[in-house]
């Protein structure tokens, strides 16, 4: 007779607060404060995160920085500390590969980890593995445990911060239902706006159309939003695979008709890319820089430069070359940077 298979086992670990926690531990004095970390309150920058404290005021992630002030004046800004940060992480990898090897990071303080092999059940060893953490990092983290990518990651959301919860394969179906469309990996604000549209908001309504109707609303994404609001995903959890390029984009509710107005967009765009440079890809070998733009007749263009570091000065470049083959209204800026195709080994040790 042959033996049937283990169901998938997915967990979601998303680490609490992750930079923010790590300052507070490493500052008794600062706990029960709100506490954010980012772009210094003197000058144009944005939060990288804060803590729950902080979160209380309607203070967030990437929100900027003299925002969050007005809405929390109390509010304790510390400079980010990226290398403790990433010798943190290394550490919490080091305890994740003790229970699997088919680990996904997702940034320094999130990852999927694919334990179905494993012989112990999936929501006991999730508590297991965040009981591990703290012991040996004193840092919280928040767990999603399901059978596939989609129902880990949403449940992770439900019991933050220091919980977990469960859905197994069973309870999938019906754990679906009632959740807003917008939980759905792919469905940004457009796509909702459209549902709504139709009527919908929640996946069970979702359900009611068939695949060949969301094919002719949505195209290929259709066929994936016809098994995914049903909790079905497929995707499997994909140890790490090095990224070509890294980048930022904005359009723009009007469009910019000036040199110095692109310039001061690209500021905060370059900003948001270094925030994510660092924390993302912070030991990769840069080969290229680029300024992309989109016009308002929709054309586009590219100026890349090889053997140039990403400063705002470089980037500022880069705009004034792209902005001055049409001098057309501008409504799309984005900034990135190329890598080269191999990461160093010592990548793989920096994200969690």
């Amino acid at each position: 007779m042959e033996k049937e298979s283990k169901p998938r086992a997915i967990i979601h670990l998303d680490m609490d607060c992750f930079y923010a926690a790590i300052e507070v531990r490493d500052r008794p004095s600062l706990r029960g404060k709100p506490v954010g970390v980012g772009g210094a309150r003197d000058r144009r920058g944005v939060l990288t995160t804060c803590n729950y404290e902080a979160r209380k005021f309607g203070v967030r992630s990437a929100m900027p920085t003299f925002m969050a002030l007005q809405r929390c004046p109390n509010l304790i800004v510390l400079p980010t500390r990226f290398d403790v940060y990433r010798r943190e992480a290394a550490v919490i990898r080091g305890i994740l590969y003790r229970f699997t090897s088919l680990i996904e990071p997702l940034s320094l303080d999130e990852a999927y980890l694919d334990v179905s092999a494993h012989p112990g059940a999936p929501g006991p060893l999730a508590q297991l593995i965040r009981g591990t953490i703290f012991r040996k990092t004193k840092l919280t983290s928040s767990a999603g445990i399901g059978p596939n990518k989609l129902i880990a990651k949403i449940a992770s959301e439900i019991n933050k911060p220091n919980g977990q919860f469960e859905v197994k394969p069973e309870q999938a179906a019906e754990f679906m239902k009632d959740l807003p469309v917008r939980k759905i990996w792919g469905i940004g604000e457009k796509s909702e706006r459209k549902l709504e549209e139709l009527g919908v908001k929640t996946c069970g309504e979702l359900q009611r159309f068939s695949r060949s109707e969301l094919v002719d609303l949505f195209g290929k994404f259709g066929l994936d939003l016809y098994d995914l609001c049903r909790g079905i995903d497929h995707r499997p959890v994909e140890p790490d695979r090095p990224r070509k390029s890294l980048s930022t984009e904005e359009t723009f509710a009007a469009d910019l008709t000036t040199l110095e107005q692109c310039e001061e967009k690209l500021e905060e765009l370059f900003q948001d890319l270094m925030a994510d440079l660092a924390q993302k890809e912070s030991t990769r070998e840069i080969t290229k820089i680029f300024v992309k733009l989109k016009f308002n007749d929709f054309s586009r263009t590219t100026a890349e430069r090889a053997g140039l570091v990403p400063t705002l000065q470089d980037f500022q470049t880069l705009l004034t070359e792209a902005f001055g083959r049409t001098g057309k209204p501008v409504r799309l800026i984005g900034v990135g940077v190329r890598f080269a195709d191999t990461a160093p080994e010592s990548a793989q040790m920096d994200l969690l």
